[in-house]
């Protein structure tokens, strides 16, 4: 237990002298310097040194007289004064670096993302980052990984829309279910992901290979002009086939598979993209 308080402590900026003394005061306080090095085996040496960084720090406070002692911070006190820190920190990193999220680099280039981990990591800085508007195809399985940053994104006030392949609830988006999901998840051999925010910047790729689910990242005009197109694409037809459904599905066969096949160009009528 105690190592593991005191990896901890040295995750929160201490050194692992600062870390023992400051358990060493957690566990018996007040103390005088010379206790608190016998308690912590910090040596003698280097414990005035240690105590006056973590006076100098407020982590710990001394109390002047013949014989100085030495009190810590509450525990309580000390994580919420370095996550109020923390969060002081990063907001002024944001603020200052603020000029370069959008560089002329990051609109011409076009990132190559591998593994569906680090493909949904990038998705969800990607809606943490819109302001109006959120465009997703996604299967039910990557929906759940990305449920807790498209919610906070609509309490932003994010309009969030997504076409959903799988039973999706999502009370705070517009949703379109896609009822041909098990359907296109045979045909295609797989599930993709398309994401759209602010029409300004997309991801789009293949996400249920694990580690080798590939996908693209870019701010390209070229691109997202497109890619933000086609989802929007697909909106038309899923509003098209709720109004119109059985004059279409009469024309183009159950779930349009007549339309599918026909602008397939393998014989078992699926998608090859991946091999």
């Amino acid at each position: 237990m105690i190592k593991n308080i005191l990896e901890t402590l040295k995750s929160l900026q201490f050194t692992e002298y600062e870390a023992k003394a400051y358990v060493a005061l957690l566990e018996e306080s007040p103390l005088t310097g010379y206790a608190v090095a016998k308690n912590s085996g910090v040596p003698r040496s280097k414990i005035y040194e240690v105590l006056e960084g973590l006076v100098a720090r407020g982590d710990i406070f001394i109390s002047h007289g013949e014989k100085p002692q030495y009190v810590p911070v509450p525990a309580k006190e000390l994580i919420r004064n370095r996550r109020k820190k923390a969060k002081a920190d990063f907001d002024q990193a944001e603020k200052l670096f603020e000029q370069f999220n959008q560089s002329s680099t990051d609109r011409e280039n076009i990132w190559n993302i591998r593994g569906s981990k680090d493909i949904l990591e990038k998705v969800k800085a990607c809606i943490t980052g819109a302001k109006k508007r959120v465009l997703l195809e996604v299967w039910k399985e990557e929906y759940l990984e990305l449920e807790a940053e498209l919610r906070d994104a609509a309490k932003k006030g994010v309009n969030v829309t997504l076409i959903a392949y799988g039973d999706v609830e999502a009370d705070f988006a517009n949703v379109y279910l896609n009822e041909m999901s098990q359907q296109i998840t045979e045909e295609y051999s797989g599930r993709w992901l398309v994401f759209s925010a602010d029409d300004s910047e997309v991801v789009a790729g293949i996400v249920s290979l694990g580690k080798d689910s590939r996908a693209a990242w870019t701010m390209h005009v070229g691109l997202v002009m497109p890619i933000t197109e086609v989802i929007i694409h697909d909106l038309y037809i899923l509003e098209m086939l709720k109004a119109h459904g059985d004059i279409l599905e009469k024309t183009f066969g159950k779930n349009l598979k007549d339309l599918r096949r026909k602008f397939s160009i393998h014989p078992d009528f699926k998608k090859h993209y991946v091999k």
